[in-house]
């Protein structure tokens, strides 16, 4: 059970990263607000969890759906792979390298949504990369649109980049609603 819940830790800390990202009207500004509630229940469905040992990969398939308090992370898949030198996809172990999630990526925390294609949580460098045809972040009537979302969870830094030739028009879009400022 510790397992599961480093696990949805970890997942948590890319939903709240994606949706902190949005309340910061500089994409290279100080994130803010970067916390887990370690008091609240994590709760993590899916169709089916597998897990394979012998590649310390646990893998959550179908509707994977992770929630903890008001957070709420949706994708097709989530695959946590763990480190070689110590960690387990079966026992308590908690030594996670990555995490990624994959297949219309959902992550909603309070007001801000965050969408993307896929998302990947390196544990050891503590970056967040969220990616696809198109990442949004919305709160409200503000809307950030690129193709690719990369927080820096040590530093708080976050960027958004536009989507490469072929797809939208490559530039990062933003539209601010003067009447959401408080």
């Amino acid at each position: 059970m510790r397992r599961i819940e480093s696990l949805a830790a970890t997942a948590f800390a890319l939903a709240l990263a994606c949706g902190a990202a949005l309340a910061q009207t500089d994409a290279e500004s100080r994130l803010t607000g970067l916390r887990l509630n370690g008091n609240e229940p994590i709760e993590i469905e899916s169709d089916k969890l597998e897990v394979r040992e012998a590649e310390n990969v646990a893998v959550f398939t179908g509707n994977v759906s992770v929630t903890q308090g008001p957070t709420i992370l949706k994708s097709g898949t989530m695959t946590v792979f763990y480190a070689k030198d110590g960690g387990s996809a079966a026992t308590g172990s908690s030594n996670i390298e990555r995490l990624e999630v994959d297949g219309k990526v959902y992550v909603k925390s309070d007001k801000q949504v965050a969408t993307g294609d896929r998302g990947v949580f390196d544990m050891k460098t503590e970056v967040l990369v969220l990616s696809g045809s198109e990442v949004v972040l919305s709160e409200g009537n503000n809307v950030l649109r690129g193709c690719k979302l990369t927080v820096q969870m040590k530093s708080g830094r976050a960027q958004v980049d536009g989507c490469s030739k072929g797809s939208g028009s490559g530039r990062v879009q933003m539209k601010l609603d003067p009447s959401s400022r408080q």
